[in-house]
């Protein structure tokens, strides 16, 4: 993995193909390259580091070929350099490949290739691709490829040149994302539609198992089974300058900013003047009270989002809600049910663990509603009932509005979930409906911090810093924590401050660094008695809380400000200053904000 672009045309596709990796560079990657073809074979290049070095690199180049693809790579098999970079080329020159995913027989794949005398010049999975697609290849690029579909075991969206065919491409898509891009005598692929803005809005979706033939003008898709498909293209309306970050410094100050339009737009679509609307969950149960359990699925900060979710849900429907990691949902043979319902969350939508536990869940025979934020994702298409957030394109790796918007989001089905199952008052639906309807408000206001940046410069030479939370608070200074360590590359742990006393404690010495996050009513007490438990051992501690809390604090240390808000959106309005926070962090270290070390935005693979 990690980005894949391709084209078919008529102009010189180099320049394009560069562009088109350029509007992945948000992804995350150690490496980059291309390969285009003509009669006279494959030209490829590729270089480890940032995509500038491999632009720097082409521009000695001539290639004025109309048929490429390009990548770029985040180290799964074999460390960042120049060959182990994409694309990967068979022996003779006859194939070039770039994949996402992973090809997990690769190793005996490899072997038996190296015993007929293959010589492998790369450490990753991707290389027996380009070896095999050579080894069966009698002139019919089709047949070829399904041929070496059919002994592959893994994920995988791949982009094929064949020197022997060069007006033409091919794309395969499982359990991988890949979308397709038609033009005016012109075709795309990627692994991301942003990649596609410039040139084309109408895109083809490839079903699971689909094999992609593109010429100039041509389309051409053929089922897992080999049968030719039709598959419609749809017109995508998100717009290119939504992936520029304007006059700001980074896209994640960018995306932090963008966060109460994101929400008006998430909420508004689903709030009338009496209630919640949600129409697209409505006959997945002919009554609601049939539901016995709830399970939310999700990684990473969508983890943390369902972890914040959880309070609101079991308080206001009574239902038992588990959260679970969709790495370990996977694995630990689930109990489940047609009454059970599972809710994935994913930002991308093709998250892999999180799709692997959704086949898991219909497998066992539960119903499935996704929150996603990408229209047509692969989890958005396998779920019964889809859920959509409104953030619009996210940049920065580190996530912020998708993370809000999804808390948002489930804190509408919460409140829509209570109603469905008669355990809300008039007055209390009211009440939730109006703090649904203040949060874009709130959350601009949440904005507004102006000692953040004097405080986290003052942080900013820490080595570790600690999060400490009750309830809805634990659950925000998981994603806090999360925050922090991914873009500052500062030790960060998040803990229910309750744990303290057992174990956790010992790791607090004179000016070890502590937020203390205190916005949930009813545990002030409780949470003041943490601080000072943590104070008389010489932390240093910052309190957030909010105007109506503020003066129980107000000798605890510094103490960050929050609007009041009640406990269905509070998860939103304290996690944004967290990210404002880790941003200005991370800034005062010099640190890659938006490409951090490491990672990548959507992670396709397990």
């Amino acid at each position: 993995m990690c980005g894949i672009i391709g084209y078919v045309g008529n102009k010189p596709a180099a320049p394009l193909l560069l562009q088109g990796l350029a509007r992945l560079e948000y992804r995350g990657y150690d490496s980059a390259g291309l390969a285009v073809a003509d009669w006279g074979g494959l030209t490829v290049c590729k270089r480890q580091g940032r995509l500038a070095v491999l632009e720097e690199a082409v521009k000695g180049l001539h290639l004025p070929q109309t048929v490429g693809i390009g990548h770029t790579r985040w180290a799964t098999h074999g460390r960042p350099s120049d060959g182990n970079a994409h694309p990967h080329v068979s022996e003779s020159g006859l194939f070039a490949v770039v994949h996402n995913g992973i090809i997990e027989n690769y190793a005996s794949l490899r072997r038996e290739l190296e015993a007929d005398g293959v010589v492998f010049r790369s450490d990753t999975d991707t290389e027996v691709v380009a070896h095999l697609l050579e080894q069966v290849y009698d002139g019919d690029v089709k047949t070829a490829v399904f041929t070496v579909l059919s002994r592959l075991t893994g994920a995988y969206a791949l982009g094929i040149l064949c020197a022997d065919r060069p007006g033409e491409l091919f794309a395969v898509c499982k359990a991988s994302p890949l979308v397709i891009g038609v033009g005016a005598e012109e075709q795309f692929i990627a692994s991301d539609v942003t990649a596609l803005l410039p040139y084309t809005r109408q895109v083809i979706w490839p079903a699971e198992g689909d094999v992609v033939r593109l010429t100039a003008s041509d389309c051409i898709l053929w089922d897992a089974t080999g049968q030719p498909v039709c598959r419609q293209a749809e017109q995508v309306m998100m717009e290119a300058m939504a992936a520029d970050k304007g006059e700001f410094p980074h896209f994640m100050l960018k995306e932090i900013m963008e966060q109460p339009a994101a929400l008006e737009a998430t909420l508004a679509p689903h709030l009338t003047d009496t209630g919640v609307r949600l129409e697209e969950l409505e006959g997945l149960f002919a009554d609601w009270r049939q539901v016995h359990r709830l399970v939310i699925v999700a990684c990473g900060s969508a983890y943390h989002a369902g972890t914040a979710a959880k309070y609101q849900l079991e308080r206001l429907t009574g239902l038992p809600t588990e959260v679970d990691l969709a790495s370990e949902f996977r694995y630990r043979e689930p109990p489940l049910n047609p009454y059970t319902l599972v809710v994935v969350v994913s930002q991308s939508g093709e998250t892999a663990d999180t799709l692997a536990a959704l086949r898991e869940a219909k497998r066992r025979g539960a119903p499935v509603v996704a929150v996603v934020n990408v229209a047509g994702s692969t989890i958005a298409r396998e779920s019964d009932r889809v859920l959509h957030t409104q953030a619009g394109p996210e940049v920065a790796v580190a996530t912020t509005k998708g993370y809000t918007t999804q808390v948002a989001m489930l804190g509408l089905f919460a409140v829509w979930l209570a109603h469905k199952r008669g355990s809300l008052s008039a007055v209390q639906g009211t009440s939730l409906l109006h703090a649904l309807q203040a949060l874009p408000a709130v959350a601009a206001r949440a904005l507004e911090q102006p000692h953040l940046c004097r405080l986290a410069e003052k942080l900013a030479r820490q080595e570790q810093v600690y999060f400490i939370g009750r309830n809805t608070d634990y659950a925000v200074a998981l994603e806090a924590a999360l925050k922090l360590k991914e873009i500052s590359y500062i030790h960060a742990e998040a803990y229910a401050a309750g744990e303290l006393k057992h174990g956790t404690i010992s790791l607090i010495e004179e000016g070890t660094p502590v937020v203390a996050l205190a916005c949930h009513r009813g545990l002030q007490q409780k949470l003041l008695s943490n601080i000072r438990e943590v104070t008389a051992r010489g932390a240093q501690v910052v309190t957030v809380t909010t105007e109506e809390q503020a003066p129980l604090f107000a000798e605890e240390g510094e103490v960050l400000i929050l609007p009041d808000t009640p406990p269905l959106t509070a998860a939103v309005v304290e996690a944004i200053p967290m990210q404002l926070f880790a941003y200005y962090v991370a800034k005062a270290r010099g640190c890659d904000i938006d490409k951090p070390r490491n990672l990548a935005k959507s992670v396709t693979v397990e």
